[in-house]
């Protein structure tokens, strides 16, 4: 065979990979969502729009900043904010290569990941008045950074899945908003939770988290048992209503540190009140975000995000 014909064979091209997106996401359940919703978009890191420590907020001259990493084109771009864990003791912006939320770029998310005043700096509602700064910030500055303003979830990880879950249910309320950290005039909603087991009513998570010094005192600046009424503003449970977004809730059965119980009342409360919601627990698992990246649990956390926020293909 001529050497031409066989290097026609060899470059014989590959048919292209058909998406679509349902306009109208179909109502999500308790079951576990079995099949993935993976793209064909594929960012060109080279061609991405990277910004570290960005400041989106300054308060008692605490610089408060986000880092922003947008997928190339024009946009504009859902984005997914991530919510760093730790206790709200702990913990930063920072994200590694390997972190979960960073294969979202090359499936034409947006990603922005939010530095928050940890329990010792100030205590709640200190916290959810910083991520609804953020979420203002990054919807005020849309256009600038190719962003779709309709479509932003929020991710977050046991403290910050805890916030994660306060963003999605609280908005509108103004004890949980401080309009004096900029863009007062913009909207601090979100369309979409992502919550990776993190609490929900402290009262009822027993055992050590009701001392003096748990995590859930320490962020509320005293003994959660003497101080009821505290722990019930930062419950996001008290704030569900009918028109909340779509939740997408996880939690490992063998957690120590979070009771599952948490993520077992949040999901009721918001399936009692006809909020479309997912709660999807991991048989074996802890209190550790390893278990969770792994490829066959983060597709079924990609199918709920394009099924919410979605995602637009190039030409499209």
């Amino acid at each position: 065979m001529p050497i031409l014909a066989i290097l026609c064979l060899l470059f014989v091209g590959v048919q292209p990979i058909n998406a679509s997106i349902s306009p109208d996401p179909p109502r999500v359940t308790r079951h576990m969502i079995s099949q993935s919703s993976m793209s064909p978009y594929q960012s060109s890191p080279e061609k991405r729009l990277t910004s570290y420590d960005i400041e989106y907020a300054n308060v008692d001259n605490k610089s408060l900043r986000l880092d922003l990493r947008v997928p190339e084109g024009e946009g504009p771009h859902p984005l997914i904010v991530w919510i760093h864990g730790g206790g709200w003791m702990r913990g930063s912006k920072s994200i590694d290569q390997n972190h979960p939320v960073l294969r979202q770029l090359d499936r034409g998310y947006a990603l922005a990941s939010i530095n928050y005043r940890l329990s010792r700096e100030a205590i709640f509602p200190a916290q959810i008045h910083d991520c609804k700064a953020a979420i203002r910030w990054l919807r005020g500055n849309a256009g600038k950074y190719r962003l779709d303003h309709n479509r932003i979830a929020v991710w977050g990880a046991s403290a910050g899945g805890h916030l994660a879950a306060l963003l999605g249910t609280s908005g509108g309320n103004a004890e949980l908003e401080d309009l004096s950290m900029g863009n007062a005039g913009v909207s601090s909603r979100v369309q979409a939770v992502v919550d990776w087991f993190g609490p929900s009513d402290f009262l009822k998570m027993g055992g050590k988290h009701n001392k003096s010094q748990s995590p859930e005192s320490l962020l509320l600046g005293c003994s959660i048992r003497t101080c009821p009424e505290r722990a019930a503003i930062a419950n996001p449970i008290n704030y569900i209503t009918k028109n909340d977004p779509p939740f997408f809730i996880q939690h490992g059965s063998a957690d120590r540190t979070v009771p599952v119980n948490q993520s077992e009342l949040l999901y009721e409360a918001l399936s009692n009140a006809g909020v479309q919601a997912t709660y999807s627990p991991i048989q074996g698992v802890g209190h550790s975000l390893s278990h969770f990246q792994e490829t066959v649990n983060l597709t079924q956390v990609e199918q709920f995000l394009d099924q919410t926020v979605g995602i637009k293909l190039p030409g499209e």
